[in-house]
């Protein structure tokens, strides 16, 4: 039974691809497959992937590894290609460098899936499942907002990394690789405004982040800004993004978020807003 889909999308990734599939590999739980989509590596980097699963150590598991090597238009069209050949019922989108927290996080997953089932009033509506995450670069662990509303969404929503999506919602409808950084963002407010998906928080730390990704540079922390903009325009009136706009001032967003990236402050600021959440 394939209960997980977990795609990872590589280039030139060198050791990271590796690590991130140990860390796959190792995990308790075994009802998953892994689609490692390669948009034509140079590096060596496929090749010492494959030498991975052909370790001994593998052998009862490498079959659940397919690794596609085809051309992409950029890491959105490659996760589309990843989950357009996905089997599994919930999809994880893993980048290079970013592991599993624990051995048994799938397995923890799972277990509150189940949980959580005989709380559904419409057993047939998609779900997104979503915990918490580490963050290497600042060694803390984010609590994800364990209730997300129109606000929540407009502020800022669990990174993918965390976050498991029934399949069903992209055999609907794919990212839309218009957009350059924030397709994964457009997505899931399509999922929760448009195709009212339900959001399901989960208390498991999922992934350790590796962080400094291909949306964190300056260039594209500003195509970010403009895209959120070009996002929450689609999805909400103009009344509510002035009103969260607004209250995101109160609160010291700005302030927030230098504290979260900061070595010496992320622990307070985390440790105050996993209180807050509780």
């Amino acid at each position: 039974m394939i209960w997980y889909s977990i795609v990872v999308v590589s280039l030139n990734a060198g050791e990271r691809l590796t690590d991130t599939l140990k860390s796959i590999l190792a995990q308790s739980c075994r009802e998953y497959e892994v689609i490692v989509k390669d948009g034509g590596s140079r590096d060596g980097s496929i090749a010492r992937a494959k030498e991975l699963l052909d370790a001994q150590e593998y052998a009862g598991i490498r079959e659940r590894v397919r690794i596609l090597q085809q051309e992409d238009s950029g890491i959105y069209d490659a996760m589309n290609q990843a989950a357009a050949l996905a089997e599994g019922n919930y999809i994880l989108f893993l980048n290079c460098g970013d592991c599993f927290y624990q051995v048994d996080v799938l397995k923890k997953i799972r277990e509150g899936m189940e949980e959580k089932a005989a709380l559904h009033a419409d057993a047939d509506r998609p779900r997104i499942y979503y915990g918490d995450v580490y963050e290497k670069k600042t060694g803390e662990l984010v609590a994800s907002n364990p209730r997300l509303d129109a606000f929540a969404c407009y502020r800022n929503i669990p990174c993918h990394q965390v976050c498991f999506y029934d399949r069903r919602l992209f055999r609907e409808r794919s990212y839309d690789t218009a957009y350059r950084v924030r397709a994964d963002y457009e997505h899931f407010l399509w999922c929760f405004f448009v195709r009212k998906a339900e959001t399901v928080y989960l208390p498991v730390t999922v992934a350790s982040y590796e962080g400094g990704g291909f949306s964190e540079t300056l260039e594209n922390r500003r195509v970010s800004a403009a895209e959120h903009k070009a996002v929450t325009r689609k999805y909400l009136p103009a009344s509510k993004r002035l009103v969260y706009e607004l209250l995101l001032l109160i609160t010291l967003a700005p302030l927030r978020r230098k504290m979260a990236e900061s070595s010496k402050l992320a622990g307070v600021y985390q440790r105050l807003k996993r209180l807050l959440y509780r």
